[in-house]
């Protein structure tokens, strides 16, 4: 069955002028609002707390979020997983600990009013606070001065006499996923919670920041690679174009995340790394083509060699993004949150991939022929031109 006949004759480089004033300007959108705006991170690289909560009855995202609202719990991100029935959710908090900036100061004034207090050191990054006192403590009026100021505290530790005088005491403020299920628990008999937490991770600042390095570093160096491949499979004229044509790509899937808000996470790092596979495999099959035509149709100038090969890959082109593209729809409608989301970005990154073969890479190709061209007979030009006495 033969959908698209073989023989097109479309003029596609005829229009690259615009097409790349087009490009450049999202492009440049692009990296404006990432500069201005930022992608919004998820737990993996901004760091927090992300909680999988299933409940024993029918139950919505929307129903889930007021109901933690109404434990004063206002910054959370709920996120329906898994089949309707199931009634199970993420719920994603920043943060490791309950110890914030803002209630480490309140517990720090707390504490001092306990009586003759030396000093106190909060330690945000671990989530506790170091007490010293004149005095010995009890360790439940410790954890209820700090309760006070709406800090979870998991533990209150003794650690005895300090050799500078007085005694030291550490407490270690409770997790993120103590506060999701103490607002989950609003209005809930405290035997009989409706809801089970099945699974809790944590991501630390240090660790996340970790993890975007080195994600955008495995990008980096996934198109350093293929770049040396295709450098050492084409001539010069053809390296640059595959180059630019797969930041391009990077650049427009990157718009997707931007303009969506979906979360920028190591999901959006794999979707990133296989654009940039797919793209090169296409550009390198229309500059396969280009390379045979150049033989095929010696003495015709490279821009109706590129339009020939580009014409003559197009029923190729189309049938195998199309198919590629029927798999994702099928994530579209049955994915949810983040693979729907990769789904998305993929899609995106199959059509902006397919375009910038045609738009981006055959262009700067022909640009470069057309100053090697120029060099050269500037050159001739310089070997012709007879000597001046």
């Amino acid at each position: 069955m033969q959908i698209i006949k073989h023989k097109t004759n479309i003029d596609f480089i005829g229009k690259r002028k615009p097409a790349i004033f087009i490009s450049t300007a999202l492009n440049l959108l692009i990296l404006v609002g990432i500069a201005v705006f930022g992608f919004n991170f998820g737990v993996d690289f901004a760091g927090g707390t992300v909680v999988e909560v299933k409940f024993d009855h029918p139950v919505t995202a929307a129903d889930v979020r007021k109901r933690a609202e109404s434990g004063n719990l206002h910054d959370v991100s709920v996120q329906s997983i898994g089949s309707s029935d199931e009634n199970s959710f993420l719920l994603r908090l920043g943060g490791v600990t309950q110890l914030t900036e803002q209630n480490a100061a309140q517990a720090k004034t707390a504490l001092q009013a306990l009586g003759p207090i030396k000093s106190v050191f909060p330690d945000l990054a671990n989530g506790i606070i170091n007490l010293r006192s004149e005095q010995p403590l009890p360790r439940e009026q410790i954890q209820k001065a700090v309760e006070g100021t709406g800090t979870g505290v998991e533990e209150v530790r003794e650690l005895g006499p300090a050799q500078g005088g007085g005694f030291d005491y550490q407490v270690v403020a409770s997790g993120m996923a103590d506060r999701i299920r103490a607002a989950l628990m609003n209005g809930v008999q405290a035997d009989k919670p409706d809801f089970e937490m099945r699974r809790t991770e944590y991501v630390g600042p240090q660790v996340g920041k970790q993890l975007r390095n080195r994600g955008a570093m495995a990008l980096l160096y996934s198109m350093l690679a293929i770049l040396v491949y295709v450098a050492f499979r084409f001539d010069f004229k053809f390296g640059p174009g595959a180059l630019l044509a797969m930041l391009h790509d990077v650049v427009m899937v990157a718009g997707f995340y931007l303009f969506s808000r979906a979360e920028f996470s190591l999901t959006a790092i794999a979707a990133l790394l296989t654009i940039v596979g797919y793209s090169v495999n296409d550009t390198i099959v229309i500059y396969d083509r280009i390379r045979e035509d150049m033989v095929k149709y010696k003495g015709k100038p490279l821009a109706e060699v590129i339009n020939i090969a580009v014409n003559d890959t197009l029923a190729r082109t189309i049938l195998t993004s199309g198919v590629t593209a029927l798999s994702l729809i099928g994530l579209l409608i049955f994915g949810v949150g983040e693979i729907r989301d990769f789904a998305w970005a993929m899609l995106v990154g199959i059509v902006v991939g397919t375009y910038s073969s045609v738009y981006i890479a055959s262009p700067l190709t022909i640009w470069l022929d057309e100053r090697a061209a120029a060099r050269e007979a500037r050159q001739k030009g310089g070997i012709n031109q007879p000597k001046v006495a």
